[in-house]
């Protein structure tokens, strides 16, 4: 009993540090604590008391996450998949693509336009090869054959 006070200061110190560089969801949280030794039911509580004052919020590391991720190119089943790894289960992404390209489909051309030239013809390798490296992006395969079809590429 006299180590659990101690234990819980010391679960917040190396949570405010971490929070400190970036937000981290709870979910992230829990897994640092437990890589240095602490246990979900002491960790927990003191996760829950800084999300009362404020220091750790899931929706702000949602839109933060979320914003950074799109701003370095990414779709959206892939940021949908990467935020629900860290415990972040529904969320609005709609809103924040908006503000960051307008929307998916411009985001998309944005992301293959960087990476490729203006060619309408492609061969069968090239094109998969394209479409793939959209696909990691987490675009669906739908969004790349409008992309595709809206900037006229067709393969030889």
């Amino acid at each position: 009993m006299i180590e659990e006070p101690h234990v819980a200061k010391e679960i917040q110190e190396v949570c405010l540090r971490l929070l400190a560089r970036r937000e981290h969801s709870q979910q992230e949280l829990l897994a640092k604590l437990a890589l240095r030794g602490f246990g979900r039911d002491d960790a927990q509580p003191v996760i829950d008391g800084l999300a009362e004052q404020g220091w750790q919020d899931d929706l702000r590391y949602a839109e933060s996450y979320a914003r950074f991720r799109i701003q370095k190119g990414y779709g959206p089943i892939r940021v949908r998949h990467e935020l629900k790894q860290n415990g972040i289960a529904a969320f609005d992404l709609e809103s924040i693509v908006q503000e960051e390209a307008g929307s998916w489909m411009a985001l998309l051309e944005q992301v293959y336009s960087k990476k490729y030239t203006d060619d309408t013809a492609l061969d069968r390798n090239e094109w998969a090869k394209r479409s793939r490296f959209l696909l990691h992006r987490g675009f669906s395969g739908a969004m790349i054959s409008a992309l595709f079809d809206e900037l006229n590429i067709r393969f030889l």
